[in-house]
């Protein structure tokens, strides 16, 4: 709350120079998402047909990505 206070001090009351402010300020808070280039999509569609899930699982490798193990997870997840 007081840096968004601070914010728009500093920008005269200009909302959006404020959020650009925040946004500049906060980047070095959060870290990069990191790529990652395999995964698993699964969906579960419950008998009544009232409910709908669709997962994405993502993992490193493609070796991963094929193990039976993973994929059982992502269906339980979905589950």
């Amino acid at each position: 709350m007081m840096d968004c206070k601070k914010a728009l001090t500093k920008t005269n009351g200009d909302i959006n120079k404020a959020t650009e402010w925040l946004k500049q300020k906060f980047l070095d808070y959060c870290p990069p998402i990191p790529v990652v280039p395999e995964g698993l999509v699964e969906s579960y569609i419950n008998t009544g047909g009232r409910i709908g899930v669709l997962v994405e699982v993502n993992c490193d490798t493609d070796f991963v990505a094929r193990n039976e193990t993973f994929k059982e997870l992502v269906k339980n997840v979905a589950m």
